[in-house]
């Protein structure tokens, strides 16, 4: 049987890709006795006489899922911050990059806008912090098709999903991508600061040689079902140390000789990546009583 990428999932049908060529394929009546729901990203064994008769036979195992968008098997996430209007904001940054990396999911970082910047100083500093961590850092004047250019390579052979703060071009970056989208972009709000989109059913659009989820991701920025003791997982810097901490389970706020802490105090870990953690951890640390 013929093996293939849903790219599309639309009013019961799911759109196949495989060799190039696009099926319209209905699913197997038995995934709904399993409770199973094929998604966009899936990859999945299929059949079909004609490119608009098929069925979707068979779901192979799923190395991430996200629920908004709903996609499965995603490698990367672009995630697009601005430099200005609206302002670097490096604790919502953090707030994302857990979520990507507790999904398994490679984070990428743009920053857009830098030519709107006065002094770009405090930013670079931050910035050097994320390069310094292992993330790859993309800057920008722009987020239109010169800036598209400058982030075209980071795309190939990769399944991309589109994060980031309201207001700085995603829907923009995607429309370029592909013309036909006709996302809503709408002005910033003045007053809050955050812009609008609207979404639509996902679709996997080519780009180069990879694929970009056509509708922006990660609506909701809950930490979930996260439990406070794996927060520090989804940190890399801290996560390389929780080995080297006394005690199993180290939450590095006031546990003895945390490695955590020795490298924050040795300024090997930077302040404000910790004080974001603590507020994290607080949060879910909060939820959790809540739930109890």
């Amino acid at each position: 049987m013929p093996k293939g990428t849903i790219i599309k999932a639309l009013s019961g049908y799911y759109y196949v890709k495989s060799e190039g060529e696009v099926y319209q394929c209905r699913g197997r009546g038995n995934f709904r006795k399993r409770k199973l729901t094929p998604l966009v990203g899936d990859e999945v064994e299929f059949e079909s006489t004609n490119p608009t008769d098929g069925y979707v036979l068979e779901l192979f195992e799923r190395k991430n899922e996200l629920i908004r968008p709903p996609i499965a098997n995603v490698d990367q996430a672009l995630i697009i911050f601005s430099a200005r209007k609206p302002a670097f904001n490096t604790l919502l940054l953090d707030r994302f990059l857990v979520h990507i990396e507790a999904n398994e999911i490679l984070p990428v970082i743009c920053v857009s806008k830098f030519d709107l910047l006065e002094d770009d100083e405090k930013i670079q500093q931050e910035l050097a912090v994320y390069r310094k961590i292992g993330y790859q850092v993309i800057m920008t004047s722009s987020i239109d098709e010169m800036g598209l250019e400058e982030v075209r390579d980071v795309f190939e052979d990769k399944v991309t999903v589109i994060a980031g703060q309201s207001g700085v071009g995603k829907s923009t970056l995607l429309n370029t991508l592909n013309p036909n989208l006709n996302l809503e972009t709408n002005e910033i709000s003045s007053h809050l600061g955050r812009g609008k989109h609207t979404t639509r059913h996902v679709e996997l659009i080519p780009f180069g040689k990879g694929l970009v989820a056509d509708t922006p991701g990660f609506s909701s920025l809950e930490f979930g079902d996260m439990e406070p003791e794996d927060l520090s997982i989804f940190f890399p810097e801290m996560r390389d140390r929780r080995p080297e901490c006394k005690f199993r389970g180290c939450t590095h706020t006031s546990e003895p000789k945390c490695a955590v802490k020795a490298a924050l105090d040795a300024g090997e870990i930077a302040q404000f990546r910790y004080d974001h953690y603590e507020q994290f951890l607080q949060e879910l640390k909060d939820k959790k009583q809540r739930r109890y």
